[in-house]
C-alpha cells in the first residue's frame, strides 16, 4: 500500500514551498534588505541566474511570499518585497539559524568520519 508522503509527513508541503533551491537566500535579502529591483537582487544573490532568479520569484509570488510590483514608467520599475506571509517565516529560519549554529560543525564532523570510512 502507498502512502501518501504529505499524509505521512505533514511538513512536506512546507519544506517543498520553503527550502526549494534559492527560496531561503531570496526570502533572507528581501527581509533583511526590504523591497529591491530584480538587479539589486541579483547582485546580492550572486550565484543565481538570471532566468532561475525570475523563475524562483514567480514561484513565490504565486505562493503568497513575496509581493512583485509593477510601476508603469519610463523605463518601466519592477519592485520585490518580502509579504507578511513571508515574513510569518522568521520564526522558523531563526529557529533554523540557532540549530545551525549548535550543530553543523557535528554535521561536518560526521561527514569527516564517514568519509574517512
Amino acid at each position: 500500500m502507498e502512502i501518501d508522503p504529505e499524509v505521512a509527513c505533514p511538513i512536506a508541503p512546507v519544506v517543498d514551498i520553503v527550502f526549494s533551491r534559492w527560496t531561503t537566500p531570496i526570502l533572507w535579502s528581501l527581509n533583511e534588505y526590504g523591497r529591491q529591483r530584480f538587479v539589486e537582487l541579483e547582485r546580492r544573490i550572486t550565484k543565481i541566474t538570471p532566468k532561475v532568479l525570475t523563475q524562483r520569484l514567480r514561484q513565490l509570488e504565486r505562493d503568497g511570499l513575496v509581493i512583485r510590483t509593477y510601476h508603469p514608467e519610463v523605463p518601466p520599475r519592477v519592485e520585490y518585497e518580502i509579504s507578511e506571509l513571508g515574513r510569518s517565516l522568521a520564526p522558523l529560519f531563526a529557529t533554523l539559524a540557532d540549530w545551525a549554529a549548535v550543530n553543523l560543525d557535528k554535521v561536518a564532523d560526521a561527514r569527516q568520519d564517514y568519509d574517512a570510512r
